[in-house]
């Protein structure tokens, strides 16, 4: 449903939720894109379909961390594939969504829509000649992973018979750092295996051995995973090897155990989509899965009815997650301009995401105070660690001023009051600037959080600028840590 037109965008509402269009958006100059997310994923993508994605960093890639001129051009071999077989009037029609491959054989068109909260980017393309639209897209899951959701619409007044292949394409494996990847890919490639747990469609990607140039053994002991959910009488696919024959309608067989190629997982059946009728699937994947995670995920995706209802409610926790951080920084305006608003959030959104957010309002919890001390200071943290024992779990900022003014030690008063207790710091870079680098820590290995902030200075202290306004009682500790990155001739 249309909700409102302006000269650039078209608001609409899909399941209840703002998304913001873009029509016929293959007939402008391809353009670059990002997903936001509450956790630690990063992902991006061009405007047609090419994308680099992963958790944490680019070591921890789930497709290659390339500059953006490379992911624009890799469309066709990386990310999203989807091809149908249409049985119209006895004739099979070759349909294969957002690619160059029979696209002038029909009238289509292809639109792109990304959600008013900046997590979702959902691509549609048209087929007016078939009466079909295929619509795919992409969100994050920080249970789950990356979560690509599929719709096949039939436009049209009759049922209509197709063959699908639909998955995704050179994944990378566990173990494969962006250096490695952009040096000696054919090598990486050498080292994959792709291997099909049967019972549940799971499809394990991982290397058979870690790559080092060294004389002794290094296992492989975790992998990248797909999987899918909504489609029955599935048969898998490992690699892209058989895409050809199932466009020239040839039998595939399916793919079991794949060894030196290129990572891809797809999925194929056969199904009868009724007049206005639409079928809809979903397929997951995540990095650095242990084989204690792998049995886990495929003993759910047996015997767990409900499992797509909970990705995608894990999926709506991410979003009111990303509400509440933005709603801690005044990120949520409600104007008569949904488009202002809309802008306003963005805004405040990568302005936290670069700088970070306070925590808990003032709150401070004790044992991230004494983490801080004794990595600032040891001497000062051994001086007051008895003192500071003694204090309640949590407490607020006025009651750690209290006490640095009461105390003669300069160097803790100094450090209480630069102590910042910020999160969601991500470190600035991306693939149009490679040469700052990211790291997403949301968590510590053992799943506690992480409060930290990280990466170029001055970009850090101009989001704090605005921060301010939503913490002014944080402004000291601000201008302090100013000040002590400061150099006496001015830079910092």
């Amino acid at each position: 449903m249309k909700l409102k037109e302006t000269s650039q965008l078209i608001q609409v509402r899909i399941e209840n939720e703002i998304y913001y269009k873009i029509s016929e958006v293959d007939k402008m100059r391809p353009f670059f894109m990002s997903l936001v997310s509450n956790s630690n994923h990063w992902l991006f993508m061009g405007s047609q379909g090419g994308l680099t994605a992963g958790r944490k960093d680019a070591e921890n890639a789930l497709f290659p961390y390339y500059t953006d001129d490379k992911i624009m051009e890799s469309a066709e071999l990386t990310g999203s594939k989807s091809i149908f077989r249409i049985q119209t009037n006895g004739q099979t029609q070759i349909w294969e969504p957002f690619s160059v491959r029979f696209a002038n054989q029909y009238e289509l068109q292809r639109n792109l829509y990304k959600n008013e909260h900046g997590n979702k980017i959902l691509f549609e393309e048209v087929n007016q000649n078939l009466k079909l639209t295929f619509q795919y897209q992409w969100s994050t899951s920080d249970k789950f992973g990356f979560v690509k959701t599929s719709r096949l619409i039939n436009n049209g007044e009759t049922e209509t018979s197709i063959s699908l292949l639909d998955g995704i394409q050179n994944m990378l494996p566990y173990g494969v750092g962006s250096a490695l990847q952009n040096k000696t890919s054919n090598l990486v490639d050498a080292y994959k295996r792709n291997e099909l747990v049967k019972e549940s469609g799971i499809g394990i990607f991982a290397l058979s051995a870690i790559i080092v140039d060294k004389a002794e053994p290094s296992e492989a002991l975790k992998a990248t995973i797909a999987w899918s959910i909504g489609l029955d009488n599935v048969s898998y696919l490992l690699s892209a090897k058989q895409l050809e024959s199932f466009r020239k309608a040839l039998p595939l067989a399916e793919e079991t155990d794949i060894k030196a190629e290129k990572c891809a997982y797809f999925i194929h059946t056969n199904l009868r989509l009724s007049a206005r009728d639409k079928k809809e699937w979903m397929l997951v994947a995540d990095i650095n899965q242990s084989a204690s995670q792998i049995l886990e995920i495929s003993k759910a995706i047996a015997c767990d009815k409900h499992i797509a209802f909970r990705v995608k409610d894990d999926v709506t926790k991410g979003t009111q997650q990303l509400i509440m951080l933005n709603a801690a920084a005044d990120g949520l305006q409600f104007t008569a301009d949904r488009i202002r608003d809309t802008r306003h959030f963005a805004n405040v959104m990568f302005n936290i995401m670069r700088g970070g957010i306070f925590d808990h309002n003032y709150q401070i919890e004790k044992g991230d105070f004494l983490s801080y001390l004794s990595n600032a200071n040891k001497q000062v943290y051994k001086d007051h660690k008895a003192i500071i024992s003694h204090w309640p779990n949590q407490f607020s900022l006025l009651v750690l001023k209290e006490h640095a003014q009461k105390s003669h030690d300069k160097d803790f008063k100094r450090l209480c009051l630069e102590y910042l207790p910020i999160k969601f710091s991500r470190r600035h870079g991306d693939p149009s600037r490679p040469w700052n680098q990211f790291s997403i820590n949301t968590r510590n290995d053992d799943g506690t959080k992480v409060l930290d902030y990280a990466g170029n200075w001055r970009d850090i202290f101009q989001n704090w600028e605005a921060l301010a306004h939503s913490y002014p009682a944080f402004i000291e500790g601000m201008i302090f840590k100013f000040l002590n990155a400061t150099t006496f001739d001015g830079y910092n």
